[in-house]
């Protein structure tokens, strides 16, 4: 049975969630903090499978205890509340960078916590949370160095010619831990990529574009949140729409094109990647490279075998060493659909080497 900690400055809410988490008999709940500061102490002094972490708290918020916990190097597994306000979304994106590893948006009014969806997906996060890797603090000066040496390196592969013949596309499917591992890979990538690259980050509505607005403003190449009807272009990143499915049509005149659906959730999230690697089968591309990357569940995997009986494919899974959660590409491994198992590191390069540089 996983402890988890539980931190909200609401009583009324603390008492919802507590009640919605021990009512799966995978965890329980062994301590509440109604602050940043008491839930530091108790940090300090034990060790959670997980903390269920409010943002807006007195004494000290959300943030403020993770900084807190990286400058002490106190390990933890944070799942953030999150509002889904464009401020929230921006404070969920700066919780992630600072070691949170995934997030649920919480309702306003507690008594909608109690509502099935909310209480399906919190424990669909938490067991993704629970079972994920600690993180592994490295100071900030490391953190900019890194970036830093990623962006040099997609500058220099820019410069390399690299021509791979016929039409190719990129499908990367990713989910906890995703939005920090997706810096990392997209940052290493050229301006001049010659495919256009879709990204289907587990993610509820009002989150990715602030994602994509964060990534494009970090990275050489362009990223986007892609919108209904918008057409693919080569270099460019394309980041599906929180809380739909994104699929891919292809025209007449062989051009392609984003398509929503509002299908169920399938594999328990919406959107789906399995939705994004099928929609493909019908496409012109004569060469699809999936990179399945950190995430909890299988998503990914039925839509590749389906995939892989009518398109040449080269499939990348993410290796566990360099996971958050060995789930998603572990599925794949296991399925017998993996080309390569390489670390994220790695990813962003091997990309490049399957699909080429743009001729200027």
């Amino acid at each position: 049975m996983k402890k988890i900690l539980v931190v909200d400055d609401s009583a009324l809410m603390r008492r919802v969630l507590c009640d919605i988490i021990d009512s799966d008999e995978r965890f329980r709940v062994v301590a509440r903090a109604t602050n940043g500061l008491e839930a530091f102490d108790l940090l300090s002094r034990n060790q959670y499978d997980a903390v269920v972490l409010d943002v807006n708290m007195p004494k000290m918020n959300g943030l403020e205890l993770l900084k807190e916990l990286q400058k002490y190097k106190i390990p933890a597994k944070v799942m953030m509340a999150s509002t889904d306000t464009r401020e929230g979304a921006k404070t969920t994106l700066d919780a992630l960078e600072l070691g949170a590893l995934d997030f649920i948006h919480k309702p306003d009014n507690a008594l909608d916590c109690r509502v099935e969806t909310f209480r399906t997906e919190l424990l669909r996060i938490l067991e993704g949370v629970a079972s994920g890797k600690m993180p592994v603090f490295k100071d900030a000066a490391t953190q900019h160095l890194e970036q830093k040496m990623n962006i040099r390196l997609a500058d220099m592969i820019q410069k390399t010619p690299l021509k791979v013949p016929g039409k190719k596309v990129v499908a990367i499917a990713s989910s906890t831990g995703g939005p920090k591992s997706l810096q990392t890979l997209i940052s290493g990538l050229p301006a001049t990529l010659d495919a256009p690259v879709l990204v289907v980050q587990h993610m509820p509505k009002g989150f990715t574009a602030s994602l994509a607005e964060r990534l494009d403003a970090n990275c050489k190449i362009k990223v986007v949140e892609a919108q209904d009807g918008q057409e693919l272009s080569e270099g460019c990143v394309y980041i599906a729409m929180g809380g739909r499915h994104m699929k891919i049509r292809t025209s007449s005149m062989g051009r392609y094109y984003v398509q929503y659906t509002d299908e169920p959730p399938r594999e328990g999230v919406r959107p789906c990647a399995n939705y994004m690697y099928e929609s493909l089968k019908s496409s012109l591309f004569d060469k699809v490279v999936c990179a399945v990357m950190t995430g909890m569940g299988a998503d990914g995997t039925e839509g590749i075998r389906n995939l892989k009986d009518s398109k040449k494919v080269h499939v990348i899974a993410q290796d566990r060493e360099s996971c958050v959660v060995y789930g998603m590409p572990k599925s794949i491994v296991e399925a017998g659909l993996a080309d390569q198992v390489i670390s994220l590191e790695q990813l962003a390069q091997e990309i490049v080497l399957q699909v080429g540089i743009a001729v200027q």
